[in-house]
């Protein structure tokens, strides 16, 4: 067992995890961490031990038990209200989840490619129409998936600078008070919205939920809004940072990205590399409803346990040089998306448009490069979702 080392820390390279964190890979599978209110958590580093946990049901992911850990002084906040999916575990959460399945399923996302790719190309007609240089961030990389789950969900677009900033507060604020203001805005906008698509119906996700489980009464109107929360925020931001940080990553490495030129068949086996490598959710929580033994470890009910993904994806008795990327690795065993029950509704979603907009950006702007000097490019702290600020670049 190491001297706990404080969590989180900031990347000093966008696509490496904290050299801080060195001492719990040395140390794995299970170590302890501190929080920045002094509280020691487990650290569960290894592969095999991660996936065996996160399938456990005696760890909880209910964020209103006064056990559960908090990261970070904003998260506070999050656990004032049920959290729909990602804060409840079985049965609700399977009542949630299965709700949901068929709007996430591959046959229904296959039949989204269509749209998913006219988005596309509509955002890299304007980028080229512009000319460089362009900030891709805000010009493709939060646009695409931004436009295409209000397209899933039936939210209008005009709205998505306000929806995407307080996202922004919610994830990155500096306070449980900002935090918390930013949810009660969403969920106002939410309740409104949906109060007027009961008048008059569309055709997204929110109007089918309205009228197979709002209308019959197995679904209230507060549990809807902040579910269509949940999707929304989870919708667009975990796929933008990964489209702006696989598309740095590429960049970096040059010989990757020829080779994704020149074999369009590999997009699919990069974009799992792209997943396991950047681990852009660096911070997956549980707390103990009971003892658990694993690991040569006890883990004693109540304690807080946490899954460094950044970590779990990489370790080096399943993934040989994980400290490299390679695009000939079979990397899908990944935790990226997490394990278990909770595994990520809409990874077949994010797959689809991280396939889409590399392939279409690269293919469309095959001499894309940096603008400016790699080391002058910001990109996010430690303690949110990892991706770039800004992504300046020139062709």
């Amino acid at each position: 067992m190491t001297e706990a080392i404080p969590y989180f820390q900031d990347r000093t390279c966008p696509y490496h995890p904290p050299a801080g964190y060195q001492p719990l890979r040395e140390a794995g599978p299970l170590t302890h961490v501190t929080f920045y209110d002094g509280r020691k958590v487990w650290a569960v580093t290894g592969h095999t031990e991660a996936r065996a946990l996160l399938s456990d049901q005696r760890l909880s992911s209910d964020r209103q038990n006064p056990a559960f850990p908090i990261p970070f002084e904003r998260f506070a906040a999050i656990r004032r209200v049920r959290t729909p999916l990602i804060g409840v575990d079985d049965p609700e959460h399977n009542t949630q989840r299965r709700m949901l399945i068929p709007s996430f399923s591959v046959k229904r996302i296959a039949a989204l490619r269509p749209e998913i790719h006219r988005i596309v190309d509509g955002l890299l007609d304007r980028m080229l129409e512009q000319g460089p240089p362009a900030e891709l961030v805000s010009a493709f990389a939060l646009p695409v998936p931004s436009m295409v789950i209000c397209s899933l969900l039936g939210v209008p677009y005009a709205d998505h600078e306000f929806f995407e900033e307080e996202s922004r507060r919610i994830l990155r604020g500096r306070t449980a008070e900002e935090a918390e203001d930013a949810r009660l805005k969403l969920e106002e906008y939410f309740a409104g919205l949906i109060a007027a698509k009961e008048k008059n119906p569309g055709d997204g996700l929110l109007d089918e939920l309205i009228e197979e489980r709002l209308r019959p009464g197995s679904l209230t109107h507060d549990e809807l809004v902040r579910l269509a929360m949940i999707l929304l925020v989870a919708g667009h931001e975990t796929t933008a940072n990964m489209i702006s940080l696989g598309t740095f990553t590429l960049l970096e490495h040059p010989g990757h990205l020829d080779r994704l030129k020149a074999e369009e068949d590999l997009m699919p086996a990069a974009v799992e590399e792209l997943m396991r490598f950047l681990s852009i959710a660096d911070g997956v929580l549980r707390v103990a409803k009971e003892d658990i033994e694993i690991g040569g470890q006890i883990i004693r009910a109540d304690d807080g346990v946490l899954f460094p993904t950044s970590l779990i994806n990489r370790d080096d008795t399943v993934y040989p040089s994980p400290d490299e990327l390679d695009l000939d690795r079979s990397a899908r065993h990944h935790v990226a998306f997490g394990f278990g029950i909770h595994q990520c509704l809409g990874q077949n979603l994010a797959r689809a448009e991280m396939e889409i907009a590399l392939r279409s950006l690269f293919t469309r702007i095959p001499e894309l490069r940096l603008a400016v000097p790699a080391a002058e490019i910001p990109f996010k702290p430690g303690d949110t979702l990892q991706g770039m600020i800004e992504l300046p670049l020139a062709w």
